[in-house]
């Protein structure tokens, strides 16, 4: 049996799966987010040890025969928290989160150096590590003084476990301290921030064994010998999941934020078009991703509006896709990342006439963020990833309307997977798996059952591709706006 934690901002999901990869049984456990000033996103690291202490032993009452068959377990995380420990191993601070914007003024400090985008291939964002720890050199000196060792979020629950301080290369891509294409921390990256080599994790591969599960955990009732696996950062594993390891493998999520994801085997960044280029959580892989900030939040957000529920609005459109409307919405209702780079831009909704309705707001927002989407698209491609199909996830892909739109808008099949056959904690147990057997993760990945393939709808195509044209040209006119 493996065991694969998905630690996520909202809660802890953990599954256990079987020696051929099916899924025996899972629990979760919740958490809450604190946010103590505007733009700020913090969590206390106890409350993530206390969801996996809940989640395991939901685990272990259900399933006790499994769960003590369990071999190696690993897991998924939410990346570019700041989890700063002193030498004594105890947090500082509370966790700066991935979605916190405090940093923004240092973040465009350091992207501003050249070396920064050289070494890391990559665009300094406010939601990654390296800013907030020189926020805190800023605003916190005290506690940045006394700063021993920095970890990601899942790399505390690694330490827990093990006792041992280390981190992967997926996670490590999200700091602004790697050499992405060497793999290898960078002196010159944790130059630019006051850091220091003997501050980081130690720096192993995703399908690497960090170490045993200690005695002082015992209270978790896993198995003697049990290993703990590196593991890798949560869009990375969820790409394990779902088979998306190399060329030509990819995803579209239409989650909260949307994703378009892309597996590579080699190191191609293109830092300017704001696409992600990051290490994969298995060796010798990279992966690159543009990331829309608002897809399905921009349905609940009209949702909330109108007062009708995300599903009512999407199952009134029926199945049959039409032609773009009128009404044009831009969904950079939290800013926006790729290919932008904007957290101050805002959304917006043009066209309105006194006859819109509902359906026209719900056309029009799919629209946009199928188009923001295709953004990411475009910049993908000119990086050289290759996508002729791709996965479609997250919950806005139950939509047959928007997901033939985005298929439409993308010019590409989509294919929808068995839901309950994927998932990045299905993914860390599967990188739990070849840890402990060796498998190739080519072996072990492979892409879960599909359900259908959404094809384009050829009739619309060109109008899509128009109306793409205009959402691509109307960014700058937007953005001028007062």
């Amino acid at each position: 049996m493996y065991l694969g934690l998905d630690l996520g901002t909202s809660g802890v999901k953990a599954l256990l799966v079987d020696g051929d990869g099916h899924a025996v049984g899972g629990a979760d456990a919740t958490y809450d987010v604190s946010n103590p000033a505007a733009g700020w996103s913090e969590q206390d690291p106890d409350d993530w040890v206390r969801g996996v202490g809940t989640a395991l032993a939901a685990l272990r009452a259900r399933h006790p025969a499994a769960y003590g068959a369990v071999r190696a377990l690993s897991f998924s995380g939410h990346m570019h928290g700041a989890v700063m420990v002193d030498a004594d191993g105890a947090v500082l601070r509370p966790c700066i989160l991935w979605n916190d914007t405090r940093s923004h003024a240092e973040a465009s400090a350091m992207d501003a150096d050249p070396v920064a985008r050289a070494i890391s291939g990559n665009i300094v964002f406010p939601g990654f590590t390296a800013p907030k720890l020189a926020w805190v050199a800023v605003h916190e000196p005290e506690i940045f003084a006394r700063v021993a060792r920095v970890m990601l979020p899942k790399d505390y629950l690694l330490w827990w476990l093990t006792g041992r301080f280390a981190t992967e290369m997926s996670d490590a891509a999200g700091t602004a301290w790697l050499d992405v294409g060497a793999r290898d921390w960078s002196e010159d990256l944790l130059a630019l921030g006051g850091l220091r080599r003997d501050q980081m994790p130690d720096l192993l591969e995703g399908t690497d064994v960090v170490g045993e599960v200690q005695p002082a955990r015992a209270d978790l009732g896993l198995p003697a010998g049990c290993k703990v696996v590196a593991g890798g950062a949560d869009n990375a594993v969820a790409a394990c999941g779902v088979g998306a390891l190399g060329e030509g493998d990819g995803f579209v999520s239409l989650g909260t934020s949307g994703v378009v994801l892309a597996g590579r085997d080699r190191y191609a960044p293109d830092a300017a078009t704001a696409v992600h280029t990051f290490c994969h959580a298995v060796p010798g892989r990279w992966y690159q991703m543009g990331v829309v900030l608002a897809a399905t939040d921009s349905l609940n957000w009209l949702s909330r509006v109108t007062g009708q529920g995300a599903g009512d609005l999407s199952a009134a459109l029926g199945d049959t896709l039409h032609a773009p409307g009128d009404v044009k919405f831009y969904p950079y209702l939290s800013g926006e990342r790729t290919p932008h780079n904007d957290a101050a831009v805002r959304g917006g909704l043009t066209g309105l006439d006194v006859a819109t309705g509902p359906q026209d707001l719900t056309r029009a927002v799919m629209a946009g963020v199928s188009f923001a989407l295709r953004d990411s698209f475009e910049a993908l491609k000119a990086t050289g990833a290759q996508l002729s199909s791709a996965l479609a996830i997250g919950g806005g892909s139950r939509s047959e309307y928007w997901t033939r739109m985005l298929a439409t808008t993308l010019n590409i099949p989509l294919e929808r997977p068995d839901e309950g056959a994927f998932g990045a904690a299905l993914g860390a147990a599967r990188i739990a798996m070849c840890g402990d057997t060796g498998a190739d993760p080519g072996t072990v990945m492979t892409k879960p059952p599909v359900v259908d393939v959404i094809t384009p709808q050829a009739d619309l195509i060109a109008a899509y591709d128009d109306a793409y044209s205009a959402f691509a040209g109307a960014y700058s006119k937007l953005k001028a706006m007062p």
